[in-house]
């Protein structure tokens, strides 16, 4: 009988780019059952910006895993290499940045449907900002300047997402505003610290590295508004000797 993957993503509210704790970069690796897990960056929304490669690079080398990074700007895979490398990774984690810009480039080089294919084949996806708005139906973005609604992403989590949800001022009314409109479905809250675990589509873990920040459930409610429950995260706690 054949062996079904899970199909796990992750939403991340920090990790190596803004946190220096590295806890929820270490949580994202033990969500993987393999020694060394294969562990592939992708900067597309930042234009591949060599210093958040460096930034990546820095963190995740020391690590018990097998670091790379696909940049799509300078491309240097041929498409049949391309999907060869996609598909072989344990781990694909996407960058901050511009979430418009980096769907369409995605599309442009077929990356969309090469990260559908590794996400069906068991690869955990995760990402921060644009890279946890990505797999969702639709999202909260400032990729077109003033923070709107984008009804666009890869639909890998069915409804919204909303990174940023307590850091950036108007962030959590323009959010709450769009999804009791109608103008973005029901969906997930991501304050800066938090880390989402979902498999099957369904939210299995989630976890914080400062005490005060949360993951929130947002739809609308009855009267015009939303409605808004905040999720129970387990605090990552730093082992002693770290």
């Amino acid at each position: 009988m054949a062996v079904i993957a899970e199909r796990r993503l992750a939403l991340l509210g920090g990790g190596f780019s803004t946190d220096g704790d590295g806890l929820l970069d270490d949580w994202v690796l033990d969500q993987v059952a393999v020694p060394r897990p294969k562990v592939c960056f992708i900067p597309t929304a930042s234009g591949d910006a060599p210093a958040y490669i460096e930034q990546f690079f820095e963190a995740y080398q020391p690590r018990s895993c097998e670091s790379s990074v696909l940049c799509l700007f300078r491309r240097e895979l041929d498409d049949d290499a391309l999907r060869t490398f996609l598909l072989s990774q344990d781990v694909v984690y996407v960058g901050g940045g511009n979430t418009a810009n980096m769907l369409a480039v995605w599309r442009a080089h077929g990356v969309d449907r090469l990260l559908c294919e590794a996400f069906n084949r068991g690869t955990l996806l995760c990402g921060i900002s644009a890279g946890a708005n990505c797999w969702a139906e639709g999202s909260h973005t400032d990729s077109f300047g003033p923070l709107t609604h984008l009804s666009d992403g890869l639909g890998l989590l069915s409804g919204s997402v909303c990174p940023h949800y307590d850091s950036e001022p108007g962030r959590r009314s323009s959010y709450q505003e769009a999804v009791a409109n109608g103008a973005l479905p029901a969906g997930w809250a991501v304050e800066d610290g938090v880390g989402a675990l979902f498999t099957g589509g369904l939210l299995t873990d989630s976890v914080t590295r400062t005490p005060q920040a949360c993951l929130y459930r947002v739809e609308p409610g009855g009267d015009g508004g939303v409605k808004e429950q905040a999720m129970h995260c387990r605090l990552l706690i730093a082992a002693p000797n770290d």
